[in-house]
């Protein structure tokens, strides 16, 4: 549900730009929302930021590219983030602040349902936006931008997170093996009714490409619409002028699998 909306500069002469506030699981977020001026019947797309707290930040830049490309863009900053009430616990309960955004942008006057509810999720983000397609079945795509998957994994390779994992989530994986799964969407991906796309760099050191392929590999054993592109040469961040061909190819992908509802 919107409770505030405020127009605040945006940098494209044609896109307008929003702080909005909306209620999530009786919480009020914080979040951005652009939408093109030059349509008023837009896909929509929720895109779900990667980090947490200030790291990894809702960027302005990144959602006006996103709406260039001609969709109505939803960004929650989550819980606790710029204001908003609550805490982040890295894809527990602030799970719901994505899926609010995806009721939330159902709303929005400019989008059209026949268009369709496309969700993006970069690194942190892969799971908020897999938890938030699972929920919603009337999502299109899932895009998972080296996206995390499996909190395991997470707390495996990131030795540097460990002690926020462990003081978000309340414990190891031997501790609270229950509260890793919790978070860990791989085992209910075979219940999705969207088609998914990965983007990933084989290179990157945050979020393994082993993350990519755990999503893959359930989803081809399911016979589910997955595609993926690998990059041998790229990291986590993708170099600039290569970052925008893939975000407009990934763009023009999400038009193509459209399904109204």
């Amino acid at each position: 549900m919107l409770i505030n909306k405020q127009r605040i500069p945006s940098p494209h002469p044609d896109i307008r730009l929003f702080l909005l506030t909306y209620l999530s699981d009786g919480l009020r977020v914080k979040g951005y929302l652009a939408e093109p001026a030059w349509s008023q019947s837009l896909p929509g797309l929720v895109y779900l930021r990667g980090g947490i707290k200030n790291v990894g930040m809702v960027r302005v830049q990144r959602i006006i590219q996103w709406a260039s490309e001609g969709f109505v863009v939803l960004a929650p900053f989550y819980r606790g983030n710029k204001g908003g009430e609550g805490n982040e616990d890295f894809a527990g309960k602030d799970r719901e602040d994505g899926i609010s955004a995806v009721d939330l942008l159902k709303t929005i006057p400019t989008f059209d349902s026949e268009q369709g509810i496309h969700l993006i999720g970069f690194s942190r983000g892969g799971v908020m936006a897999f938890w938030a397609a699972i929920a919603r079945e009337e999502v299109a795509t899932v895009t998972s931008w080296n996206g995390v998957t499996d909190m395991f994994l997470t707390y495996e390779e990131r030795v540097d997170l460990r002690r926020m994992l462990k003081r978000v989530i309340g414990g190891t994986p031997n501790k609270v093996p229950e509260s890793y799964d919790w978070r860990t969407p791989l085992s209910k991906l075979p219940t999705l009714n969207a088609s998914v796309l990965l983007i990933h760099g084989v290179l990157d050191e945050h979020v393994s490409i082993e993350h990519a392929y755990a999503v893959e590999k359930v989803l081809r054993a399911s016979e589910l619409p997955v595609e993926s592109w690998y990059f041998n040469n790229f990291h986590h961040q993708f170099p600039i002028k290569e970052q925008q061909k893939v975000l407009h190819n990934a763009a023009e992908w999400m038009k193509s699998q459209v399904k109204g509802y």
